[in-house]
């Protein structure tokens, strides 16, 4: 994983080779793709390195049948976000930029892609609901990415341990941790961090302290856009943090990368890690000793809710600066048309935001969403990988109904997506954790910074609420 930096940018101009068809109605075509040139694709290194190797030619494959040449860039996580910056600060670069988390802090300068859900829509019925929470500006009405993927977010826990501490299933509740961290020592003392939480400013840990909070009951905004993070819930949150630091953590965790925890785990350093598979399958690909202990558990439950995030969440966005707006969209399309293929590329660490992409091929319309659904349930219960047992997956197959979006209980709006991307919620957690601040002043901290971000936004007319934030 590489470590978080900025980019030099190289000032790249794109070149358009003709003139493109401006795409007519739900269908998106381009009347002569040969026009379109080039097509230059801005993506992740994914965590499931299987993927990248069938992407890359894929989408070169598809431009080549459309003479469209297409080339692949792909930079680690932690620079999608810096690498935006610089392109948009130098109106130059790539067609499409794929994030992970929110886009929506870059909404100003992308294209509105309501064409293109309309296309899928009409091909494969809905995509799941916090993939069109994670894209979708209700306030502007603007469609400013298209989720092709979205990752479910498990639990991964080390089944020898807990069975010692009279745990088999793993834990169930956030209380569970707490009181199994003590246990963990006692049974296996070589684990230094018994739980495996992330306080630090990367991709794992922002997703696990909105998890705590959210099942604690608190949130950034409420469904209308309003700051609520000053709470009593936001307070319950971060106590509960503080105790499961002084219990199961060290300071490790307050600079781990989004490679930390998986490493952690992979050498046994480790209980308990809120994780997608992809540490999993690395345990897989390199035959290594904690395979077989290797489980998994669905959210946590805490006292007001039981929620996850999702781990990623595909992003991919058509900046305004591109000469090849219609072949970027067409590339799209056919990216989610590739369902099966991406799930089966990435070993199952990819779910079709569109199910309906993945059904029976002839299935009408209304019935492609139930079709894809049994389609992915069949993969996950019977994992083509090489689970043992087979359906050690199986959970993943239910996991929409434990899986929010990021700005939960509203849309990803630029607000959230701006403080996704600077961490504030990281930050207030571990000041919490740690006691350089007290909970009630980390908060009153975060709930500052929530309500200047949400500020700028909404004199932008891009977010709304004010009129109750906390």
């Amino acid at each position: 994983m590489q470590t978080r930096r900025q980019f030099i940018q190289r000032g790249t101009k794109l070149v358009a080779a003709g003139a493109v068809a401006t795409a007519a109605g739900p269908t998106i075509l381009v009347r002569d793709a040969k026009a379109a040139g080039q097509l230059k694709i801005l993506q992740w290194s994914h965590f499931v390195p299987a993927y990248d190797k069938w992407f890359d030619p894929w989408a070169k494959e598809w431009g080549s049948k459309r003479g469209v040449e297409v080339t692949v860039d792909h930079v680690g996580f932690a620079d999608v976000v810096p690498r935006a910056t610089a392109e948009v600060a130098a109106q130059s670069g790539h067609d499409v930029h794929m994030f992970l988390g929110l886009a929506s802090a870059f909404e100003e300068h992308v294209i509105d892609l309501k064409d293109v859900v309309a296309t899928l829509e009409k091909k494969h019925g809905k995509q799941v609901e916090l993939a069109h929470r994670s894209t979708y500006n209700p306030f502007t009405r603007k469609q400013f990415a298209l989720s092709d993927m979205w990752v479910p977010d498990p639990g991964n826990y080390h089944k020898e341990v807990w069975t010692k501490i009279g745990k088999p299933q793993g834990p169930v509740t956030y209380d569970d941790l707490v009181w199994a961290a003590p246990e963990v020592k006692k049974v296996a003392p070589q684990m230094q961090i018994p739980i495996g939480v992330g306080l630090s400013q990367d991709i794992d840990s922002n997703m696990a302290v909105r998890n705590i909070l959210w099942c604690h009951g608190g949130s950034i905004q409420d469904k209308d856009g309003n700051v609520v993070l000053n709470s009593p819930e936001t307070l319950a949150a971060l106590e509960y943090a503080k105790k499961l630091y002084s219990v199961g953590m060290t300071q490790a965790v307050l600079s781990w990368n989004a490679a930390s925890n998986n490493q952690a785990f992979n050498a046994q350093e480790t209980s308990y890690i809120l994780n997608s598979i992809s540490a999993y399958r690395t345990a897989q690909d390199n035959k290594l000793p904690v395979l077989e202990h290797y489980y998994f558990v669905p959210a946590l439950k805490g006292p007001k809710a039981t929620l996850a995030s999702e781990h990623v969440m595909s992003g991919y966005v058509v900046w305004k600066f591109s000469k090849n707006q219609d072949v970027a969209k067409e590339f799209l399309v056919a990216l989610v048309d590739a369902a099966r293929e991406s799930m089966l590329a990435s070993k199952l660490y990819n779910f079709p935001s569109f199910y309906g992409a993945a059904a029976e091929p002839g299935t009408p319309v209304n019935k492609r969403a139930e079709s894809g659904g049994a389609w992915i349930t069949a993969q996950c219960n019977k994992d083509p990988f090489g689970s043992n047992p087979p359906d050690k997956l199986a959970l993943l197959a239910k996991s929409v109904p434990w899986s929010t979006n990021l700005g939960h209980p509203g849309f990803g709006n630029p607000a959230e997506g701006e403080i996704f991307d600077t961490y504030v919620l990281t930050d207030m957690f571990a000041k919490a954790a740690t006691g350089a601040l007290s909970p009630k002043d980390s908060m009153m901290e975060a709930s500052t910074r929530a309500k200047q971000i949400f500020d700028k936004w909404r004199q932008k007319k891009m977010v709304p609420g004010g009129g109750k934030d906390k």
